[in-house]
């Protein structure tokens, strides 16, 4: 099974499985000499480690993360760097009455199709408890930034909508962030979603989400204007993520309603020798290159596929079968794919930042 690998000169590859003894990945590319401990890893983890409140699955995982290779004495070593994290709270009878029948939405029935064989025990390969590991690569990509990048690079995500009921951004505050269960930079709004989540969950369904990813103080310089787009490598990282269905960059599909000069981000000396933009409609990249303004980027998350609500399907066996899916999962995904779309964003701007010296030698222009 090839595809486990992401980036090219910043590259990790991940393995394990959801209800298998750890979960794990290698990260490659990582230059010598970056300060990196397992508690510079840990924090992020911990943002989207799973039963911290009742609005995610109550499965109970400490997510603890071990360096095994790569770093001597608090420092990388430029080898590559093996991470693990052991699974401790996997309830694979859960799994046992959907062993012989696919579940509508998820991978079953597309692995079954694929390979001939599939692990049932949570999605195996096709859990989003594989986005642990993207967490922590993303969590060593942000100590290359810091390093790299003079100021380093701020890259912070937020639910911005869950089901139809979007955030209003005159509210917006990233203080909020961390005072309530959703990511919700809109306190009120958070407030909302937690009464309208309550009520999906005590009926055995699930909802969707909008999350937004932002990156402040990437250099201008990132990226190529061909097939290795900036924001082309943004999209895969983003798409890849279990149960995105759509990205967009800057204003996105919106652009489609705008007008010619509406859209075009104006400019005007900054009374330094540089660039000062008046607006940000491309989301800090044009021509697939960054501009130096911030990286604005949207995913949309389907509604969890495991549900309590009886759905039609069809066995191993080809018989016609209602499922539902019993166990611990997240009514609503968006919530703990926050911290992957930033592990995610900060992986993709890491690659760049090294292709980038790799091919031009020294720093971006500021």
């Amino acid at each position: 099974m090839a595809g486990n690998a992401f980036g090219t000169l910043f590259r990790y590859t991940t393995f394990g499985e959801s209800h298998g003894p750890a979960i794990g990945c290698v990260v490659d590319g990582v230059p010598p000499g970056i300060p990196l401990a397992e508690a510079d890893i840990q924090p992020f983890l911990d943002k989207r480690r799973p039963g911290q409140s009742r609005h995610t699955t109550q499965r109970r995982e400490a997510d603890l993360v071990r360096i095994l290779s790569g770093v001597y004495e608090g420092r990388t070593t430029g080898t590559p760097i093996g991470l693990l994290i052991e699974n401790t709270d996997q309830r694979s009878k859960d799994y046992s009455n959907i062993a012989e029948s696919f579940r509508p939405g998820h991978a079953d029935f597309t692995y079954q199709a694929k390979y001939g064989i599939r692990d049932p025990r949570g999605g195996g390969r096709s859990s989003a408890r594989e986005t642990a590991m993207r967490v922590a690569a993303g969590a060593v990509a942000r100590k290359v930034l810091d390093a790299v990048v003079p100021g380093g690079v701020a890259i912070r995500g937020a639910m911005v909508a869950m089901g139809d009921h979007a955030i209003d951004r005159a509210r917006w505050d990233w203080a909020a962030i961390d005072a309530n269960d959703f990511f919700c930079p809109d306190a009120e709004t958070a407030a909302l979603w937690a009464t309208e989540l309550d009520a999906i969950r005590k009926s055995g369904s699930s909802i969707g989400a909008v999350v937004e990813v932002v990156a402040e103080g990437a250099p201008a310089g990132l990226g190529a204007p061909v097939y290795d787009k900036l924001d082309a490598d943004i999209a895969k990282a983003l798409m890849s993520i279990n149960a995105v269905k759509g990205v967009e960059i800057g204003e996105g599909f919106a652009a489609a309603t705008l007008r010619g000069e509406e859209n075009a981000d104006e400019m005007e000396p900054d009374g330094k020798g540089g660039v000062r933009f008046l607006s940000n409609h491309a989301g800090g990249i044009l021509g697939g290159i960054s501009t130096g303004q911030p990286i604005v980027a949207r995913m949309a998350v389907k509604p969890t596929s495991s549900i309590l609500i009886p759905r039609k399907s069809v066995s191993l066996a080809g018989e016609a079968v209602d499922v539902l899916t019993r166990g611990r999962h997240d009514p609503c995904v968006g919530i703990r794919a926050v911290p992957v779309a930033e592990a995610m964003l900060a992986c993709v701007l890491a690659d760049h930042l090294l292709r980038h010296r790799g091919q031009c030698g020294g720093f971006p222009a500021p």
